[in-house]
C-alpha cells in the first residue's frame, strides 16, 4: 500500500494540532494500554460492531471484529471497534422495523462524530445490514460491509430444515395435532445450531446479497456460514482492505451508485429474495439522493430471470447455496443485464470479480437458459386497492391463485386476527381473500412482519395450505405463500385498504401486476369519508417522532429529514 500522507487523513484534526484536546485525545488513547507509535498519524479504521446477546444473528460478531482488527494491524492501520444499537429480529417488540431508521442514525453519527477515516461495518440480522449501510450513506466515510453469515441448516431425523421457513410449516403440523408438544421440543433444539442468521433466503440472507451485489462486500460475503473458518478469513481480509480504501478515498457515494441499484435489484430477482429487500433499497438510494422508485423493481424483474433453488422459492439451504457458489456464481450468470463496470470495495469492477466465478452445482444456482421462473422473484402490484403500489413475491406463491378472484374476509387489526385465526367456525373456505388492516408503518405502528397471516386453523384441518392474504404489513423473508403485501398508502392514513369490507370481491392479477376492489370509485369515495382514522399510537419520545415523520412503504419507510437534499442546479 502506498504510504498515506497523515495530515490528508480525517482523523489528522483529532489527534494532531496545537490545542489542549489535541494533547488529551492522545493521552486517553494510550490510557488503553497503546504506545503512541501505534496510533498517531495512521489510518484509524473504525469497527460498527451490532454485536449483541439479544441478538442470536450477530452473537459471534465478537470474534469477526478480532478478525478484522488482523487485517487492520497487517495493513497498518489502527482498528477501534464500537458498539451500535443491535436489532435481534426474533426478541424486540413491536417489531425492529420500528428502530432500523433509529439504528441507521446511530451508525451515521457514531461515523460522523468520531477520528475513523474507515469503517467496517460488522452486521447480519434483517435490519441491521441495511441500517448500517443507511448510516454509512449517509456519513459518506469509506465504509466495507462483514456480514455474520447463515446459521448450520437445521437436522431433525436425518432431514435438513431452515429457519423460518420449515419452522412455520412445522408449527402448523403441531396446531392441528399432528405433531406433538415433545416433539416440538426436539425439533426446536435442533432448528439453530449455531449463531448465524437464517439459513434461507430470508431478509438477512438478501440483505447480505444486496450489500454483495451493490459491491459493498468482498466477494463471497454473502453466504459463507456464520461458523465457516473463511468468514473470519474474510473479516480479516476486509479489515486490510479498509486501509487501503482510506488512500483510495473509496466513499459508499462512488460505490452505491443507481447503476450499482440496478444490479442489486436484478440479483434479489435472481435469487428470490425478500420483499423486504424493495423497501430497504429504496430507504437506502433514498440516503445518497438517487431516483429509485418502486416501479423499477418491476421493470427489472420482468427482464431477469429466477436461478436460485433456495426456500422459501426453492429446496434448497444457504449452507447449500455457498458450496454451490454463491452470490458471484449467480452474478455471472446475470452478466449480460448487469451494468459489468460498477466499481465495488475491492477496488475491482463487477465484470472482474465474477468472470471466472464457478458454478458447482446446476441444481442449487441454475443457468440463464435453464430457470425456475423466466421472471423474477417480486412484482410489484398496483389498482384501486394499491395506487402507490404493493408487493408480492410470485415465486413462494401457489401458481393456482396467482390469478383469483374471492370474497373477502377481513381483519380490522392484528389483534382481531390472532385471536380468531384459530376458531373452527371462522367462515372462511379455499377462495376467501384475507385482509388484514392496520400493519403499516404507522398504523401498527413499525411496519412489522404480520404479512404472513397464518392459515386459518379450520383450513389446514381441510388440508388447504394456502390462499389469498393482503394487508399493508410485511412478512419475513422466510415466509411463503399467496401474500400481498406493503399495500400503499396503508390503512392507518385513509388508503383505500381501510374501507375493504366482509365480502367485498377482490381480484389478484400477478400477469397483469394488478390488485382491484369490485367497489365503484363513489361508493369508495362515500366509505373513506366516514371512515374514521385510528389515534396514533405515540404522543411522545421516539415512538412520536416516527409517526411524524416516517414514510410510506413505497418511499422506503425512512424518516423524510434523513432523505439527501439535492444540490440546487
Amino acid at each position: 500500500m502506498s504510504k498515506i500522507d497523515p495530515t490528508k487523513l480525517r482523523s489528522y484534526t483529532w489527534f494532531n494540532g496545537k490545542e489542549y484536546y489535541n494533547f488529551s485525545r492522545r493521552a486517553n488513547l494510550r490510557s488503553m494500554g497503546f504506545s503512541r507509535e501505534i496510533f498517531f498519524g495512521k489510518p484509524v479504521i473504525g469497527i460498527c460492531n451490532s454485536f449483541s446477546e439479544l441478538n442470536n444473528c450477530n452473537a459471534h460478531l465478537r470474534g469477526l471484529a478480532e478478525a478484522v482488527k488482523r487485517g487492520v494491524w497487517e495493513a497498518g492501520g489502527f482498528p477501534v471497534e464500537f458498539p451500535v444499537i443491535s436489532l435481534g429480529e426474533q426478541y424486540m417488540k413491536p417489531t425492529t422495523m420500528l428502530f432500523r431508521n433509529l439504528m441507521a442514525m446511530d451508525v451515521e453519527e457514531s461515523i460522523r462524530a468520531n477520528p475513523v477515516d474507515a469503517v467496517v461495518l460488522l452486521c447480519g440480522c434483517d435490519k441491521t445490514t441495511p441500517a448500517m449501510l443507511m448510516g454509512a450513506a449517509s456519513a459518506d466515510v469509506p465504509a466495507i460491509v462483514v456480514t455474520g453469515g447463515p446459521t448450520l441448516s437445521g437436522n431433525y431425523k436425518n432431514t435438513p430444515f431452515g429457519t423460518g421457513t420449515d419452522g412455520r410449516k412445522i408449527f402448523d403440523l403441531h396446531r392441528i395435532g399432528q405433531i406433538g408438544a415433545e416433539e416440538l421440543q426436539e425439533i426446536e433444539g435442533c432448528m439453530v445450531r449455531s449463531a448465524g442468521h437464517c439459513t434461507v433466503m430470508g431478509t438477512a440472507s438478501t440483505m447480505a446479497s444486496m450489500a454483495e451485489a451493490l459491491g459493498m462486500t468482498l466477494p463471497q460475503n454473502a453466504a459463507i456460514p456464520a461458523v465457516d473458518s473463511r468468514r473470519a478469513a474474510l473479516a480479516e481480509q476486509s479489515g486490510k482492505r479498509a486501509v487501503e480504501m482510506v488512500a483510495e478515498d473509496m466513499r459508499p457515494s462512488k460505490v452505491m451508485t443507481r447503476q450499482a441499484f440496478e444490479n442489486a435489484i436484478a440479483v434479489d430477482m435472481a435469487i428470490g429474495g425478500s420483499t423486504n429487500a424493495v423497501v430497504h433499497l429504496l430507504a437506502i438510494a433514498g440516503r445518497l439522493g438517487l431516483d429509485l422508485v418502486l416501479d423499477d423493481f418491476d421493470h427489472v424483474s420482468r427482464r431477469t430471470p429466477f436461478l436460485v433453488n433456495v426456500r422459501p422459492s426453492g429446496e434448497h439451504l444457504m449452507e447449500d447455496f455457498f458450496y454451490a457458489g454463491g452470490l458471484p456464481a449467480v452474478m455471472r450468470e446475470l452478466l449480460p443485464l448487469l451494468n459489468r463496470d460498477c466499481i465495488t470495495v475491492n477496488g475491482k469492477t463487477v465484470a472482474e470479480n465474477v468472470a471466472d466465478a464457478p458454478c458447482h452445482n446446476r441444481d442449487v444456482i441454475r443457468a440463464m437458459d435453464a430457470p425456475l421462473h423466466p421472471e423474477g422473484g417480486t412484482v410489484v402490484l398496483r389498482g384501486n386497492l394499491a395506487p402507490d403500489g404493493a408487493v408480492f413475491k410470485q415465486t413462494a406463491a401457489s401458481p393456482e391463485f396467482c390469478k383469483h378472484t374471492g370474497p373477502a374476509f377481513v381483519f380490522e387489526t392484528y389483534q382481531e386476527m390472532h385471536d380468531t385465526i384459530d376458531s373452527m367456525d371462522l367462515p372462511v373456505d379455499a377462495n376467501t381473500v384475507l385482509v388484514m388492516k392496520n400493519g403499516g408503518p404507522k398504523g401498527a405502528p413499525g411496519f412489522p412482519e404480520w404479512g404472513h397471516i397464518p392459515m386459518p386453523k379450520v383450513l389446514l384441518a381441510q388440508g388447504v395450505k394456502d390462499c389469498v392474504r393482503i394487508s399493508d404489513a410485511r412478512m419475513s423473508g422466510t415466509s411463503f405463500g399467496t401474500v400481498v403485501l406493503h399495500v400503499s398508502p396503508e390503512s392507518a392514513i385513509g388508503g383505500p385498504l381501510s374501507i375493504v369490507e366482509t365480502g367485498d370481491t377482490i381480484t389478484l392479477d400477478v400477469e397483469a401486476r394488478e390488485l382491484r376492489l369490485h367497489v365503484d370509485d363513489a361508493e369508495i369515495a362515500r366509505r373513506l369519508a366516514v371512515r374514521p382514522l385510528p389515534p396514533p399510537a405515540y404522543d411522545r419520545g421516539y415512538g412520536k417522532l416516527f409517526l411524524d415523520h416516517v414514510t410510506q412503504a413505497h418511499l422506503g419507510c425512512d424518516f423524510d429529514f434523513l432523505h439527501a437534499v439535492k444540490p440546487k442546479e
